[in-house]
C-alpha cells in the first residue's frame, strides 16, 4: 500500500496544473494509494479501473453517490442496482439511441449548433469555449426537454454549481452550500413544469420521461426531476469540455486537423482519441462491497475508491505511446468507443456506462462538422497556448481562435 506523500497530492497546485506526470508515477510505483484528505483509495492503472467499472464479481457499488451526488440531484439512476436499476434505465434509455435520437433530437442538435455559430461566423474570431462549447450542450438539453432556452444563464449557473460540488475534494463549505442550494432551486423550477407536462404531453424528452412505463413502473415527479438535473449537469459539463478538448488537440496538431477537415468521417476518431487523451471527467468514485485485492494492496469493504480515468487512459500497458494525441492510432476502436464495450474509460463501463454517450457523439459530430465549415483556416489566436484546468473535470477554460470570415 502506498501513501499520497510518494506522489504529488491530487489536491495540490502542482497536480492541478498538470496531473499527467503524477499519473505516470502512480501507475508505475503507487498503483493503490490511501488518500487521507478524501478518505479514499486511489487506483490509476487501466486494468484496475476497468475491473472496478465492469465489476463482474460484484465487488463494487455506487453507494458513494448517496453522499456524493444525492445532495445536489436527489436520488438518481446512478445509485440504483439490480432490477430497480435495469427498469429505470429502460425507462430513460430509448430517447438516447436509435430512431428517437436520430429523428426527434438530431434536428434539435443541428439547429442549436447553427444558431450559435451564426453569431460569430462573419467576424473571423471566436472563443470556442465561451461562444460555443459552454452554451451548445446546455441549449440542446433545454430544447430536448422543452424548456425555455431564455433560462440558459440559470441552467449554466446550476450545472456549474453541481460540478463544483462533485469536484469539491477539499470540502470547501461554500461550494457545498452552493451545490445544495441548487437542488432546492432546480426542484422549485422543474417540479411545476413536470406536473404541467404530465397534463399536456408533447413530443419532447420531458413528456417522454413523464409517460414512460416499463413492467408497470413509471417515474415519479421526483425521479424525473432528478434525472433532468443529472442530464443537465453531466451532459452539459462533459460535452462542453469534449468539444473544447477536440479543437484544442486538433489545433495543436495541424496535420491531424487538416485530415479531419478533409475527411469528416474521422470526427468520431478524433472524439474517441480526445476522450482517451484528455477526458472531460478525470475521476469517478465507487464503493467496495467486499474486501478486494489489487496489485498494489488490499481495499477493505465499505471503502470509497477513486478511479483515475485520466491516468488509466494513458496507461503504457494498454496504449502505445499514450502521451501522444493520434486520431489514427490502431489501439482504440472507434466502432465501440461510444458503447459499453469501449476501449477507453471516459464513459465508465459496465451497467453504469453513460446513458448519454450516443447523444454526446451526435452533438460532437454535428458541432465539429459545422464549426469546421464555418471556420476556414481556423488557427489559435496569436500567442495563445491552450491549457486545461480542473481536477475532477478538466478542460480548456478559453480557446480563442481566428479564421477566415464566412459571408453569405
Amino acid at each position: 500500500m502506498s501513501t499520497a506523500q510518494q506522489v504529488p497530492d491530487i489536491l495540490s497546485p502542482e497536480f492541478a496544473a498538470d496531473p499527467y506526470p503524477a499519473y505516470r508515477v502512480m501507475r508505475e510505483s503507487a498503483p493503490l494509494i490511501w488518500h487521507e484528505a478524501t478518505k479514499s483509495y486511489i487506483v490509476s492503472r487501466y486494468e484496475d479501473v476497468e475491473r472496478v467499472f465492469k465489476d463482474k464479481a460484484g465487488e463494487f457499488t455506487t453507494d458513494n453517490y448517496a453522499w456524493q451526488i444525492e445532495p445536489v440531484h436527489g436520488k438518481t439512476i446512478l445509485q440504483l442496482s439490480g432490477r430497480e436499476h435495469a427498469v429505470r434505465r429502460a425507462l430513460v434509455a430509448p430517447a438516447f439511441r436509435g430512431s428517437d435520437l436520430e429523428q426527434k433530437f438530431l434536428p434539435v442538435i443541428e439547429r442549436n449548433s447553427r444558431e450559435l455559430i451564426d453569431a460569430f461566423r462573419h467576424t473571423g474570431s471566436a472563443d470556442l469555449v465561451a461562444d460555443y462549447a459552454t452554451r451548445f450542450p446546455v441549449n440542446v438539453i433545454a430544447d430536448m426537454l422543452g424548456l425555455d432556452k431564455a433560462d440558459h444563464a440559470r441552467f449554466h449557473r446550476w450545472y456549474t454549481a453541481v460540478i463544483a460540488f462533485l469536484g469539491n475534494l477539499s470540502g470547501d463549505p461554500e461550494v457545498t452550500a452552493a451545490g445544495e442550494r441548487t437542488r432546492v432551486e432546480f426542484a422549485e423550477y422543474m417540479l411545476p413544469i413536470i406536473r404541467e407536462r404530465r397534463e399536456n404531453l408533447g413530443d419532447d424528452l420531458l413528456s417522454a420521461l413523464c409517460a414512460a412505463e416499463v413492467d408497470g413502473v413509471r417515474m415519479s415527479d421526483e425521479d424525473v426531476k432528478a434525472f433532468c438535473s443529472l442530464l443537465l449537469a453531466a451532459g452539459g459539463e462533459t460535452t462542453d469540455k469534449a468539444i473544447a478538448g477536440i479543437f484544442a488537440n486538433l489545433l495543436l496538431h495541424p496535420d491531424q486537423l487538416a485530415a479531419v477537415r478533409a475527411d469528416r468521417s474521422l470526427i468520431p476518431r478524433a472524439f474517441a482519441e480526445t476522450l482517451r487523451f484528455t477526458p472531460p471527467v478525470h475521476m469517478i468514485m465507487r464503493q467496495s462491497a467486499t474486501e478486494v485485492e489489487f496489485s498494489g494492496g488490499t481495499i477493505p469493504a465499505g471503502a470509497t475508491v477513486t478511479c483515475l480515468i485520466g491516468a488509466a487512459n494513458r496507461d503504457e500497458s494498454r496504449y502505445a505511446d499514450p502521451d501522444r494525441f493520434d486520431v489514427f492510432r490502431d489501439d482504440l476502436t472507434t466502432t465501440t468507443a461510444f458503447s459499453a464495450a469501449a476501449d477507453h474509460l471516459a464513459f465508465a463501463l459496465g451497467r453504469h456506462f453513460c446513458v448519454g454517450a450516443l447523444l454526446a457523439k451526435a452533438e460532437v459530430e454535428t458541432g465539429v462538422g459545422q464549426l469546421l465549415d464555418a471556420m476556414p483556416n481556423v488557427r489559435l489566436a496569436d500567442g495563445f497556448e491552450p491549457a486545461e484546468q480542473g481536477v475532477f473535470t478538466r478542460g480548456p477554460q478559453r480557446l480563442p481562435v481566428r479564421f477566415t470570415p464566412v459571408t453569405g
